[in-house]
């Protein structure tokens, strides 16, 4: 049992560092002011009603497109730097208890306790379904 808690632990760990460590891009359409479209890791592809560029030959008034596109960036540590040696008292403290519950979460009972196998059941006087039955003659 405690091979598999430290397995699932060694994995936890490593989607841990795999996402501290990944920079991904969200990238976002809207449309009039409303999210249209999102989409990560690419472009989004937009609603199709964005305008083209006009010609601004003896116009003194531009329209103002109505689709927008946003970006949202996330960088992720391009470096891991491991300082274990500058691990505060507190923060030992912390890991030491984080791993004892974690490891100590999955054991289960040695055998199974209940607590109603003392307890004898209610004496029976009378069938009480039998009182409230009727018949249709």
């Amino acid at each position: 049992m405690k091979q598999v808690s430290h397995k699932i632990l060694s994995i936890l760990m490593a989607f841990v560092v795999l996402f501290s460590t990944m920079s991904f891009t969200m990238s976002m359409h809207y449309c009039g002011g409303t999210l249209v479209e999102t989409a990560i890791f690419q472009k989004a592809k937009g609603c199709g009603m964005e305008m083209q560029k006009p010609s601004s030959e003896g116009c003194s008034i531009n329209k103002k497109n109505c689709c927008d596109d946003k970006q949202l960036i996330v960088d992720g540590q391009n470096e891991l730097k491991l300082q274990v040696d500058k691990i505060s008292f507190e923060q030992q403290v912390f890991i030491a208890s984080f791993v004892y519950t974690y490891i100590n979460l999955f054991e289960g009972l040695n055998e199974n306790v209940s607590s109603f196998e003392e307890y004898e059941p209610p004496l029976i006087i009378k069938e009480i379904f039998k009182i409230d039955e009727t018949y249709l003659i």
